[in-house]
């Protein structure tokens, strides 16, 4: 239906769902991560990231719950409705009535109090069968300031994300590619500074060369934001290879060098001065809570997401820690590139060309496949934030217009200007951090109170957070919170050292 906006889409396995979680999360946060790791110390690093791998798999499961609890009340409200509607059509009749609750398991239903119906109803008003957007559930569970500070806060982090992102593989593929001329072939990442009004390939600028560069990423990816993420599928389960295959690859020849003796890393235990960036590349590299209506929804068999959730976390944690080692071992800490992939393009570490171009280019193929599934989540924030119960959209409107005004704008500040370090920075410190912490939090709490409400204190969420006590809730909003603080004390103390 044109209209839908909680449409599940074509199903796939818990393991597809695995390659899209991991996909999604490990983006560019990951090749800024051993930088940050040299920066802040090995010790520091290692137990802030662990830490913030914990909360933001907490929070993760604290969104899942909110799904459960949206998809329960959603079933309920429908329920509701036909019921009258049948008492209306028949009121000496149970029958009808009956028919129409078949399918949660909510046989004479109509003859008991609601409690009573929770208490013995059916396991299924909690699965997780339809996509609820976390604007959908922000409209549920808060009231119109918490909604449309949500809003706020979401359309910032989105279109911040979409901007970079089309910003930043324009920029690589014209790095690669223009420094691949004349006696920079060896070494795309050898620190020298160009204007964009240096030449690329014959008259062709370096400005007009990443602007060609941005049109062909618009109208290859673009054109995902008008069809369901699952149209990426194969796309995705491709790179996810060959994301592993680089970071293997980047691992391997790390202990390499270490193994042969060439290693000139000596890295501090702990730099103070550096968590202030560590903290902001561990948000940007654990994120996902936005996204995963689109992914966990689709997923056929979800009697163990949450632990699906966790598997995917261990890996992505695993992952970091042993390509942070390996590079601030292997690399001195004045040599280390906030974009690592960077010390793999130079002849002096490997000299096969092919290995230097693919790891070179990898964060081109990390943020293609991410930009789809970013543009999908903010399309469908979009369409829920003017949804208008038991309305539809006209064609147009749903297939045309919600995916333009998502598209167009984060490419035009692309094609402005690729310089986006403010951007970044706002979009990591603050809206960032509300999503990832204050908004899951709060939507836990609040969809806990109308579950009780809805659904009497007997009623149990089968997809219920493992950190189902309010002290975790409390928890996260002191932390969430703090890191505002933090934050803006630091951008203060720096600005005013300036």
């Amino acid at each position: 239906m044109a209209g839908g906006i909680t449409d599940t889409g074509e199903l796939y396995s818990p393991y597809v769902g695995l390659v899209y979680m991991f996909n999604l999360i490990v983006g560019t946060g990951a090749l800024t991560m051993p930088k940050a790791f040299a920066t802040a110390g090995w010790l520091v690093s290692l137990v802030l990231l662990m830490f913030l791998g914990f909360m933001s798999y907490m929070t993760t499961t604290f969104v899942v719950e909110a799904m459960a609890a949206a998809n329960a009340q959603l079933r309920w409200k429908r329920m509701e409705k036909r019921k009258e509607d049948d008492e209306d059509e028949d009121s000496s009749s149970g029958v009808s009535d009956s028919d129409v609750l078949l399918q949660d398991g909510y046989e004479r239903a109509e003859t008991r109090p609601i409690l009573s119906v929770q208490r013995r109803g059916s396991p299924n008003i909690f699965e997780i069968t339809e996509r609820v957007e976390m604007g959908q559930m922000a409209s549920m569970f808060f009231n119109k300031v918490g909604v449309n500070l949500f809003y706020f806060c979401i359309i910032i982090y989105l279109y911040g994300d979409l901007a970079i992102y089309a910003a930043a593989v324009p920029v690589s593929l014209m790095q690669v590619t223009c420094s691949a001329i004349g006696n920079h072939s060896c070494s795309v990442g050898d620190g020298t500074k160009y204007n964009d009004t240096d030449k690329c390939w014959g008259p062709i600028r370096r400005i007009d060369a990443y602007r060609l560069y941005l049109a062909a990423f618009t109208l290859l990816l673009g054109p995902f934001t008008f069809f369901n993420v699952q149209k990426t599928k194969y796309l995705q389960i491709m790179t996810s290879l060959m994301r592993w295959i680089a970071f293997i690859l980047m691992i391997i020849l790390a202990l390499i060098r270490i193994s042969r003796g060439q290693a000139e890393g000596h890295p501090s235990m702990a730099q103070l001065s550096g968590i202030r960036n560590l903290f902001g590349v561990c948000v940007y590299s654990f994120m996902c809570q936005h996204s995963l209506p689109s992914l966990i929804t689709p997923i056929s068999k979800k009697r163990h997401v949450n632990k699906l959730v966790l598997l995917d976390y261990i890996l992505i944690l695993a992952f970091y820690s042993l390509l942070s080692f390996t590079a601030i071992y292997c690399f001195r800490n004045d040599t280390l590139m906030d974009m690592y992939t960077l010390n793999f393009t130079n002849c002096e570490i490997i000299n096969v060309a092919f290995i230097r171009y693919f790891l070179g280019l990898f964060p081109v193929f990390t943020i293609s496949t991410n930009f789809p599934i970013i543009a999908v989540t903010l399309r469908n924030n979009w369409k829920t934030l003017f949804h208008r119960e038991g309305g539809t959209y006209p064609w147009v409107v749903d297939r045309i217009v919600f995916p333009a005004i998502t598209l167009i704008p984060p490419v035009l500040v692309a094609f402005c200007t690729h310089d986006l370090e403010s951007l970044v920075g706002i979009t990591g410190a603050y809206a960032g951090n509300g999503i990832q912490y204050l908004i899951p939090a709060f939507l836990a709490y609040c969809s806990r109170k109308d579950t009780q409400l809805v659904f009497g204190s007997g009623t149990v969420n089968k997809h219920l957070s493992p950190f189902r006590h309010t002290f975790w809730i409390v928890f996260v909003l002191i932390w969430g919170f703090s890191c505002f603080v933090f934050v803006t004390a630091n951008i203060v103390l720096s600005e005013s050292k300036l």
